[in-house]
């Protein structure tokens, strides 16, 4: 769904600009939450996974799936962020990628990188991740809930980009078109590519969810187990006939002048700080390396939904050429590289490293800057409710 220069005229593509430029101003200042405390230091195993996040959905959106006759898709990535490392995290992962992938590899206008931002960045990861939570709370306390849930969050977000596209068309469409035909066919087709969509993310979640529940931002609270009431030996003593119980028997080490766990030290979150996130986070990378470098050869070469629906409606004819046309990666291959599985699989793992180093360039920098002095709630995540001990 990358629009590219031309299809939107000048003052409209200026003003999702500025829609764009405020959500990330906004983004930056929520993810320092997100990245910079939490219960458990949950925190500091969000920032890492951020960068590989924003990787894998570059390379995962080079995977183009048919849809229909000539028609492909691809992962817009929104649901899939916002959920594995928060809302506002997830905003920026995709806008990380919309840029890049606008600069080395001419995917998406540079003048129209603020209206891709903001339908596929901001849209995607505010609808997604308020269907997920909304699911969440009125569904049982268990794993499988939270892949489901996942699943529907992702499958109502690209529709709704389709609709949020056809918003901005028509203030600032440069087609003589009608809107219903345009509205019509964009939620069409995306309703079908959001059901690849909702597909790719909950077997992503779920996998994550199987070995790391800690991980999963949007269902920390969910996924904590409860803190138990554990008798001190004091209380132990009290009973007549009793003996203490000594200190290794009590499970998370809990004090021995306290009837509780600390705040904070759930199962799961006691656990998630034990366990280093090195393996996950090597084997997300090889996995993503495996789609950029390999699996993108074998993707449809059918336009996707949005390039689709411009060439049935004469869209298509406003495009402009793109400023970094030239660019020795544009159009995912590497300039004078004639084999084409090479070619593009070398641009791909090119794209991926860029991905992986500037995003988490970016939030390594915001967690420096929140542990430089920004004060952090460390009781709970935005995305939680009261703290453990007030359940």
């Amino acid at each position: 769904m990358h629009v590219p220069d031309g299809f939107i005229d000048a003052p409209v593509s200026a003003g999702t600009g500025v829609v764009a430029a405020a959500a990330l101003a906004v983004s930056l200042r929520g993810a320092r939450r997100e990245l910079g405390g939490g219960p458990g230091g949950a925190g500091e195993r969000t920032a890492p996974l951020a960068g590989l996040v924003a990787a894998f959905i570059f390379a995962v959106q080079m995977l183009n799936f048919p849809v229909a006759a000539g028609t492909s898709g691809h992962l817009l990535g929104g649901a899939l962020a916002a959920i594995l490392v928060g809302p506002y995290t997830g905003v920026l992962c995709v806008s990380v990628v919309l840029l890049l992938q606008g600069v080395l590899f001419a995917d998406g206008g540079l003048t129209a990188l603020g209206t891709n931002i903001t339908d596929m960045g901001v849209v995607t990861v505010l609808v997604a991740y308020a269907v997920f939570r909304g699911l969440l709370r009125v569904l049982p306390r268990r794993r499988s809930v939270v892949t489901g849930a996942s699943f529907v969050a992702a499958l109502v977000s690209v529709p709704a980009a389709a609709v949020a596209f056809t918003a901005i068309y028509a203030l600032g469409g440069t087609t003589d078109v009608s809107l219903g035909k345009v509205f019509g066919a964009m939620v069409g087709v995306h309703v079908l590519i959001g059901i690849g969509e909702a597909v790719i993310t909950a077997a992503t979640v779920g996998a994550v969810v199987a070995v790391r529940p800690d991980l999963v931002y949007g269902a920390r609270d969910r996924l904590a187990a409860p803190l138990e009431l554990r008798p001190s030996p004091l209380s132990d003593a009290a009973a007549p006939g009793a003996e203490p119980r000594p200190a290794a028997a009590r499970a998370d080490n809990a004090p021995a002048d306290t009837g509780t766990a600390p705040a904070g030290t759930a199962p799961a979150a006691a656990a998630g700080r034990r366990r280093s996130l090195r393996p996950l986070w090597i084997a997300g990378l090889v996995v993503t390396l495996a789609c950029a470098g390999g699996l993108s050869f074998y993707a449809s070469s059918d336009p996707d939904g949005l390039e689709k629906v411009a060439a049935d409606n004469g869209i298509d004819e406003q495009a402009e050429d793109h400023a970094a046309q030239d660019s020795p990666l544009a159009d995912y291959g590497v300039a004078d590289i004639a084999d084409s599985r090479l070619s593009g699989g070398l641009a791909g793992v090119i794209g991926v490293g860029a991905t992986l180093v500037v995003g988490s360039g970016v939030f390594l920098a915001v967690r420096r800057r929140n542990s430089g002095g920004t004060p952090v709630e460390t009781g709970a995540s935005t995305a939680s409710g009261p703290p453990a001990t007030e359940r």
